[in-house]
């Protein structure tokens, strides 16, 4: 083990500080917003626990006692992000408003979530996850998370408008959470282009939506 590979992993001698020592929840926060803007600059094979230390101006040592190591660090900043995000599409999807404008919604997400970096975290992490099961373990729990919201509001769709023939809500919510995990890995990997058109054709499935809404709506 080299020199830098032991302060990467284990520990680091303290940073100097200018204030008092940061402590408990906040010095936790603070780590967390440090490590996502080093994700987003670095990404994930080139983040360092050494980087993240120095944004947030806190000694190493203070990532290895909140989070043990830089995967834990890593995956905790994908739980927050995650559990941020969950609720955000949570309340949204509870509000009144009919569903071809919550779709609308889910798209203009998309959009923000690619630009946060979030949808890139999310990819990254997925990808390491096939060879570490701690990592994919963690991306298969928030999926889950997104699915079962997903199969809620199929089902309400379900009662409103009487079923989806053969599909289940189970099934739509699979399809639906199926088509935005392959738009975000088509759009990362530069693949949406005129011919393969995805926030287009996302935003047009909207427009569908609508039409059925209001079709439903006066009886036809």
């Amino acid at each position: 083990m080299t020199s830098a590979d032991y302060a990467e992993g284990i520990s680091s001698t303290p940073r100097a500080k200018r204030g008092p020592s940061k402590k408990g929840e906040a010095a936790r926060r603070e780590l967390l917003a440090a490590a996502e803007k080093c994700l987003r600059k670095y990404g994930y094979g080139g983040i360092s626990t050494r980087q993240v230390a120095m944004v947030a101006d806190a000694p190493m040592s203070q990532i290895h006692y909140h989070f043990g190591s830089k995967q834990g660090l890593l995956l905790a900043l994908f739980e927050d992000l995650n559990s941020r995000l969950l609720h955000r599409q949570t309340l949204m999807f509870a509000s009144d408003l009919p569903l071809w404008r919550q779709w609308e919604l889910a798209c203009d997400y998309l959009d923000e979530d690619l630009a946060s970096g979030y949808v890139r975290i999310l990819n990254e992490l997925a990808a390491a996850g096939w060879s570490d099961r701690e990592i994919g373990d963690a991306v298969r729990k928030a999926v889950s998370g997104w699915k079962h919201l997903l199969t809620n509001v199929a089902r309400r769709a379900e009662e409103r408008f009487g079923g989806f023939g053969p599909l289940d809500p189970e099934d739509v919510a699979a399809l639906v959470s199926s088509v935005f995990l392959g738009a975000e890995m088509n759009i990362l990997s530069g693949h949406e282009n005129p011919d393969v058109p995805v926030r287009r054709a996302l935003r047009r499935f909207g427009a569908l939506i609508r039409q059925f809404e209001e079709n439903a709506a006066k009886g036809e």
